[in-house]
Order: structure tokens, then C-alpha cells, then sequence
């Protein structure tokens, strides 16, 4: 039973499958309330299909990139459980968890463009619905395309991303059969920041 969430975005999604299928999701789009979030819909998901924690057998992350905070509160989770369960937890990039909806949805060449805030955006572009570098955070003036761009980066700065496509918010649904059928590159759950913390020790 696979247990897979990402609170990378303003988003904390969170998804259970049981190894055929999707059986349970979690969704809240409360900005800067993960914390609060994550372990309510952990729970949610599991009261949905009627287990329990122990019988998790692997969790799935997204490792960002995204915000120091709300990206920390979802890998420091996923490590713990994994330590308390013993079970592998895998982590995938929060910007593939998006491409894989949109080659879902019939994208083959496009960009993902979320959030970076700051008045940036980390983005990535896809070829043939494979990632083709590594991502990066610019500012949509340096970004701009006329390409698909998914990602809440597209609706946030229309100037320089017109062509705007779904989804713009990752799903733990995705994450999960991103995992269960190794769609996209699996990593090490580490933080995928692209940029130093805002607070720094003096």
C-alpha cells in the first residue's frame, strides 16, 4: 500500500494506493497551513479505505523544487514514517508530478512553470513528455514562451505564458501511479530548493 503526498505548492495533496488502484485522496489549498494539513489528510485517507498506518508499505514524495517551508514539512514526514515503518520512501520531482497529468491529458512538448514566488517561477521544459533539463528558477520575463506552459506559473503571469494549460496543481492521485509504474525519474527524498532559505543564522 503506497502512501503519497506533496506539499511543494500551495497545495497538500495526499493519495493512497493499494497497489491496482487509487483508493483514497486528500486535497487542501490552505497557503502556509501545511503543517496543519498534512497529518489531518494522512489520516483522511487512511480512514477512507479503512486502514491503518502500519499497513503502509512505501511512501512517495514530491521533493520540489518549492518553498523552504511548506517542501520541508512534507520530506521531514515521509523520512519519519519511513524510519517508523521501515519502508522505502521514494521521492519525484514536484514539476514531473505535473508533467505527467499533462502528457495524461494529451501534451507532448510543453513547460511546467510553478510558483517560485518572489515574482519567479521553477520551471522545466518536456520534449516528447520526457523532462529536458533540470529545473531551474527564472523570472517569467526570462521564461517567457509562447509554448504550453502548466503549472500555476502559467496563471499567475499570463504576460509571459498566454498559452495556459491544466493541470496547475500537482495531485498525489498522479504521484502515486508516477511511482507505482516509474513514469519519471525516482530520487532521494532530499529538498529540491534551487535557492537559499529566506532566515539564515547569524
Amino acid at each position: 500500500m503506497l502512501l503519497a503526498f506533496d506539499t511543494a505548492t500551495a497545495r497538500v495533496t495526499v493519495a493512497l494506493h493499494d497497489g491496482e488502484q487509487v483508493v483514497a485522496t486528500f486535497t487542501a489549498d490552505e497557503q502556509m497551513r501545511h503543517g496543519e494539513m498534512l497529518a489531518p489528510g494522512i489520516a483522511s485517507v487512511l480512514e477512507q479505505a479503512g486502514a491503518i498506518t502500519t499497513d503502509v508499505t512505501a511512501v512517495a514524495v514530491g521533493v520540489g523544487p518549492g518553498p523552504f517551508t511548506g517542501l520541508r514539512v512534507g520530506l521531514v514526514t515521509a523520512r519519519t514514517m519511513s524510519l517508523a515503518l521501515g519502508i522505502p520512501v521514494y521521492g519525484v520531482c514536484t514539476l514531473d508530478v505535473l508533467a505527467a497529468e499533462a502528457v495524461d491529458g494529451g501534451l507532448s512538448d510543453f513547460v511546467v512553470a510553478s510558483d517560485a514566488r518572489r515574482k519567479e517561477v521553477y520551471l522545466a521544459r518536456y520534449v516528447d513528455g520526457a523532462r529536458h533539463d533540470e529545473p531551474a528558477v527564472l523570472s517569467p520575463a526570462t521564461a517567457a514562451t509562447d509554448e504550453p506552459v502548466v503549472g500555476r506559473g502559467a496563471v499567475l503571469y499570463p504576460e509571459a505564458f498566454p498559452d495556459a494549460r491544466r493541470p496547475e496543481l500537482p495531485s498525489a492521485a498522479v504521484l502515486c501511479d508516477l511511482v507505482v509504474a516509474e513514469r519519471y525519474p525516482l530520487v532521494d527524498p532530499e529538498p529540491m530548493y534551487l535557492r537559499r532559505p529566506d532566515a539564515a543564522p547569524r
